[in-house]
């Protein structure tokens, strides 16, 4: 611990501690109440030494570093929240910057989401501080001086995948020259490209099934449409591998108090959306704890379809607890709200959006918030967007043709990455 001195007897302690010692022993003596002195009248030692303050320890805040991150973010996926998050572990605060759709037009091709979109949903992961719109997709001399000055960076992050400019530069080389750049892991088994493609494949099946129809003979319709879920399923697996550890990373380790109102909301989450963090925001403030149900995969495709869902119960899950207004997620939770899940986990209040998703054809056999409702624990709250997992897969399919030439592009370059591939430390 760093110390300085403020005044003349501090530099001389070491020279004199015998006459130190004695003059602080006399003064203590004096100070003694003089019942046993009568007319002695001694001052105290604050007194006798009012300004003895040897040693004051200096006052030397610890700076505190900022760190800048940015991105499209377009298709916003659990390898985005998880390159957040390592970012955030470089230093104190973290500052991230989302690219213009005007930049991601000329850099990429046209965006799935919205600047709004994409905001709310870098807004709502726990490890963002702050947020600046409508960033450059390269960064320039300029933009990473003003980085430097107006909001104090210290360091400029980026994963070790490239990150190449249309004529083949560096996006990050004047940030690497100015010896202020930090690298972090890429998260692997998922992309924005990947999640398009996955889309694409989904929407080729459902034109197929339909097709299908047409055959003549029953039986041979339903073997082509079990064919036809079988290559769905197999063109949709993740390469994702998940682990205890990244769960672990993404949690916030703490349970519900004695007296929290703790407040249940389930679904799919998949694809996660502006839709998604907004709803969890508004059930969040309806409680202390917010705990959501993730459906299996088993669940969505019976309730949705064969060719949902579109990310798996991991990929789901990862990116539900990457929300800051989760305090804690069921990873496969059930369809149906049992009187045994409110006792376990002390429920208070079950909640449910104005907008989900299901197919009509499953029917309404029964109702899966009817113990919760016999309790007087349900309510409806309004979802304050109308957006939905199968709305934003629309976009990518009314634009059908600019995103197959747009992943057939972006595959290549992937392709080359895993292939020149190599190992990186980090988490």
């Amino acid at each position: 611990m760093d110390f300085e001195s403020n005044s003349w007897i501090g530099e001389r302690l070491c020279y004199y501690p015998r006459l130190f010692g004695g003059v602080m022993l006399t003064a203590a003596l004096l100070g003694v109440s003089t019942s046993y002195l009568t007319g002695i009248s001694a001052p105290t030692l604050p007194h006798l030494l009012p300004k003895l303050s040897i040693f004051r320890k200096k006052k030397r805040g610890k700076k505190r570093i900022r760190v800048y991150m940015d991105g499209c973010f377009d298709l916003m996926h659990y390898g985005h929240a998880n390159a957040i998050r390592q970012a955030k572990e470089l230093g104190d605060e973290l500052i991230v910057g989302v690219v213009s759709d005007e930049e991601i037009v000329a850099n990429k091709g046209p965006p799935v989401l919205c600047m709004e979109e994409r905001l709310s949903l870098i807004s709502g992961l726990k490890w963002v501080d702050e947020v600046i719109a409508n960033a450059p997709y390269a960064i320039t001399e300029d933009f990473m001086n003003r980085l430097f000055a107006e909001h104090k960076i210290d360091y400029i992050i980026h994963g070790d995948d490239p990150c190449l400019l249309p004529d083949g530069t560096d996006a990050y080389a004047l940030a690497k020259k100015a010896g202020r750049y930090k690298q972090i892991k890429r998260t692997e088994g998922v992309s924005s490209t990947d999640i398009v493609g996955r889309i694409l494949s989904s929407a080729k099946s459902i034109s197929q099934n339909r097709s299908n129809s047409s055959l003549p003979s029953k039986d041979d319709n339903m073997n082509h449409v079990h064919a036809e879920e079988k290559m769905s399923k197999i063109d949709h697996i993740s390469s994702f591998l998940p682990t205890s550890r990244r769960i672990v990373q993404f949690s916030n380790g703490k349970g519900p108090g004695p007296n929290a109102r703790v407040v249940y909301i389930d679904g799919a989450f998949d694809l996660f959306h502006a839709g998604h963090v907004e709803i969890l925001q508004s059930a969040r403030q309806l409680g202390d704890f917010l705990l959501v149900g993730v459906y299996t995969d088993e669940t969505i495709s019976e309730l949705r379809g064969h060719q949902y869902p579109l990310m798996n119960l991991h990929e789901r899950s990862l990116s539900v607890l990457a929300c800051r207004y989760v305090d804690e997620v069921i990873i496969g939770a059930p369809w149906e709200v049992t009187h045994d899940m409110v006792t376990t986990f002390n429920i208070s209040v079950v909640v449910h959006g104005t907008v989900s998703e299901r197919n009509s054809s499953t029917g309404e056999e029964h109702d899966p918030y009817a113990v919760p409702k016999n309790m007087g624990i349900f309510r409806v709250i309004e979802s304050p967007k109308d957006i939905t997992t199968t709305s934003v897969a629309q976009r990518i399919i009314a634009n059908h043709e600019i995103y197959v030439k747009r992943n057939t592009k972006k595959e290549a370059s992937e392709k080359k990455y895993y292939a020149e591939k190599q190992y990186v430390s980090g988490d």
